[in-house]
C-alpha cells in the first residue's frame, strides 16, 4: 500500500489482542502497510491505557512499536492546538474526542492518507470543510 496510514487505537490493541473480534482484520492491514504508520501521542495513550486492562506489559508493548519506528509520532498537538479544538468543538455534538480529532487533523496534512480505524464516527468527520476522510475499516 503506497498511500500514508493514519492508524487510531482501534487497530491498534485489535492487532495486539488475539481476542479481539476485529484481530484477523487487523493484522491483514498491517501485512499490507509498510511502517511506519502515522498517528499521535493520544491515540498511543489511549492504547496503552486499554492494552494494559487486557494483559500485563501490553502498554510497553505499544510504547515498544514507538521505539523500534513502526508508529509515527511526528504530529505535534503544541503547533496544531487552535486547529484541533476547532474540530473537537465542530463536532462537540459526536462528541469528538482529542485522538479523533489529531487524527482528522493529521489526513488533513497527509493529503492522500488514508484512516486505519474501527470508529465508525470518521464518516461523519470532514475535513477541510466538506471532504469526507478517507478510512479503512472492518466490512467497507
Amino acid at each position: 500500500m503506497s498511500l500514508p496510514v493514519i492508524l487510531d487505537t482501534g487497530p491498534l490493541v485489535a492487532f495486539m489482542n488475539r481476542r479481539d473480534r476485529h484481530h484477523d482484520w487487523a493484522r491483514g492491514q498491517w501485512a499490507r502497510v509498510a511502517p511506519p504508520f502515522l498517528t499521535c501521542e493520544a491515540v498511543v495513550a489511549e492504547a496503552c491505557f486499554l492494552a494494559h486492562r487486557l494483559t500485563s506489559g501490553a502498554g510497553e508493548a505499544v510504547v515498544s512499536l514507538v521505539e523500534q519506528g513502526v508508529l509515527d509520532l511526528s504530529f505535534r498537538l503544541a503547533d496544531e492546538a487552535p486547529r484541533v479544538a476547532r474540530l473537537m468543538k465542530k463536532y462537540d455534538d459526536v462528541p469528538m474526542s482529542l485522538a479523533d480529532a489529531c487524527l482528522v487533523r493529521m489526513s488533513q496534512q497527509n493529503p492522500g492518507s488514508v484512516v486505519l480505524t474501527l470508529d465508525g464516527d470518521f464518516r461523519i468527520y470532514r475535513r477541510s470543510g466538506r471532504q469526507s476522510v478517507p478510512v479503512r475499516m472492518p466490512g467497507g
